[in-house]
Order: structure tokens, then C-alpha cells, then sequence
């Protein structure tokens, strides 16, 4: 497991109307539209491959541990999206996951993006690889 970590800082602020469906429409507001926003400026086509099992009432992510799925030229990358306070919990559920050595076969990054807001309403990522 590695432990290369990046931290960035973004600000994400939106001063429309609420009511204004279009500009609500661009708000970033979840951990997982921010970091398909990111990816996205990175040059990543970004797939969210989480989804809501409403028989089970809970998200349901892609083996387990995938939120979003990125591509990149012969790159794959697996996000797991969370707060930066749940950061260690994510990590501990994709190294105890039954999936990970297959997906690490495969040749894909492993990353867990946490995000946090500020005072200053800036939301600040920290990125840890766990590939």
C-alpha cells in the first residue's frame, strides 16, 4: 500500500439563487462531484459507478470501494470519495476489501480524495494512494 499523499486547495462557492434550477444545476456541493470536477480538469473522463439501492436504502459503490472510475489515454484510476475526517476509515475498508488484489492486478490506481471545508469557504482535497 502506498502513501504518497497531495493536498489542494479549491474554492467551490456558489452565490446563485437556489431557486434557479441552471445555476443550482452547477453547484458542487457532494465529496463525489467535487472530485469528478477535479478529475475532470485533470484531462480524466470520469464515471460515477456509485448508486443508490433503494430496496437496501443504502450506496452501493463498484466492488465495494469505487466511487468513480477514471480514464486517462492506458491509465485507469478507482476514487473512493469521502470527508477528509473519514479518510482512515475509507482507507481500512479498500485494504481489507476482497477486491483490491484484483484491482491492483489490473493495473489501476487506488486513490481516497477526502475533502474539507474551511472557515473561508474554501474546500481543501487531500489525496492519499493506495495502489
Amino acid at each position: 500500500m502506498g502513501g504518497r499523499q497531495r493536498i489542494i486547495a479549491y474554492r467551490v462557492k456558489c452565490d446563485c439563487n437556489p431557486l434557479d434550477a441552471p445555476t443550482r444545476a452547477a453547484q458542487v456541493s457532494s465529496p463525489t462531484q467535487r472530485s469528478k470536477a477535479h478529475l475532470e480538469k485533470q484531462g480524466y473522463r470520469v464515471a460515477i459507478v456509485e448508486h443508490w439501492n433503494a430496496f437496501a436504502r443504502i450506496r452501493q459503490d463498484l466492488f465495494g470501494v469505487v466511487d468513480l472510475l477514471c480514464l486517462r489515454g492506458s491509465e485507469t484510476l478507482a476514487v473512493q470519495t469521502t470527508s477528509a475526517s473519514n479518510m482512515s476509515a475509507r482507507v481500512k475498508k479498500i485494504a481489507e476489501s476482497d477486491a483490491i488484489a484484483d484491482i491492483r492486478a489490473a493495473g489501476w490506481g487506488v486513490v481516497v480524495h477526502g475533502w474539507k471545508r474551511g472557515t473561508n469557504g474554501r474546500y481543501t482535497l487531500r489525496e492519499v494512494d493506495v495502489s
